[in-house]
Formats: C-alpha cells, sequence, structure tokens
C-alpha cells in the first residue's frame, strides 16, 4: 500500500491518523452527540469502550511484540513518527471501531457514517506506513468485541436490577 500513496492524499491520511490517536477523535464525537441528544450514558459508556480496547490493544502489543513495518521495510519512508511500541493490533483501529459500535447501538441511523470514518481512520495507519493490514483488520475486531460484550454487560446489569426493582415491589 505505502508503495502506492497518491501525493494528494497525504495530508488527508496523516490527518486521520493524528485525529484518532488515543480515540480522541471519537471522545469528541461521542462528546457532541451525547450532548446534543442529552443521552451522557452513550458518553460514558463510549469512554469506557476505548479505553478498554486501547487498554487491550496495548496489552497484546506486548504480549505478541510484532514489529512495525518500517522495522522490516525502511522505504518508502512513513508519513507519522514511527510509535515505540509493537505493531498487533491496530490501537487506532481497535479504539475506532469500539466507538462506532457502542455510537452505532445509540444512534443506529449514524451506524454508516461511523463505520466509514473508523474504517478510514484504521486504514490510515496502512497508509501512513506504521502497520500491516492484518493489525489493523485484528485491531478492528477487538473494538467490535469489546463494545459489544461491553453492551452485554450493561444490558444484563440493567435487567437484573429492573427485576430486583419488579422482585421488591411485590
Amino acid at each position: 500500500m505505502v508503495h502506492h500513496r497518491a501525493g494528494w492524499l497525504d495530508p488527508f491520511f496523516e490527518g486521520l491518523s493524528y485525529a484518532g490517536r488515543l480515540g480522541l477523535l471519537w471522545l469528541v464525537i461521542a462528546l457532541v452527540l451525547s450532548a446534543v441528544y442529552r443521552r451522557w450514558g452513550v458518553f460514558a459508556l463510549t469512554v469506557i469502550a476505548v479505553a478498554l480496547s486501547d487498554w487491550s490493544a496495548t496489552g497484546l502489543k506486548a504480549l505478541i511484540e510484532r514489529p512495525r513495518p518500517p522495522v522490516r521495510y525502511p522505504e518508502p519512508k512513513t508519513l507519522v513518527p514511527v510509535p515505540h511500541d509493537a505493531s498487533f493490533p491496530s490501537g487506532h483501529a481497535s479504539t475506532s471501531f469500539a466507538a462506532a459500535t457502542m455510537l452505532s447501538f445509540a444512534f443506529p441511523r449514524l451506524a454508516p457514517f461511523l463505520y466509514v470514518l473508523a474504517a478510514a481512520v484504521a486504514f490510515s495507519r496502512v497508509y501512513v506506513g506504521v502497520h500491516y493490514p492484518l493489525d489493523v483488520i485484528a485491531g478492528a475486531a477487538l473494538g467490535v468485541l469489546i463494545a459489544k460484550a461491553l453492551r452485554l454487560l450493561v444490558q444484563q446489569r440493567l435487567t437484573r436490577a429492573v427485576s430486583s426493582t419488579t422482585k421488591a415491589g411485590r
């Protein structure tokens, strides 16, 4: 991919790569949507999903220790500074897909936009030369899995709370 970059797209994908750092782009989107629709629980769950996916990706990177592409292939040069941690899985992809999935649960009409943006952020990491395609695929899968697991956990807790409240009221 990096051998076939279109120079005019470089600033766009560099920008996406920087914006996706630590899920900051997604936290801003979640904050705006939560404020507009007054659904602050969505913001809290998105923050938790982003944090869990970032920590999980970081932990897996430490376990797997896959070298980044520039270590194996010094040419062409990366468009962004090379991170010092391992390559697999992509933290950008993980946090992007965790947030996109969590926000899609709350705002299903926005799901296509959210997933296209998440895919663009993930792809940007391959485009700028700091990840392999499998890194971003694994990161995306990890993010979706974490968001779905978090949603299931919250739903179970809410069901238990409603059930215990109903039983106590009898």
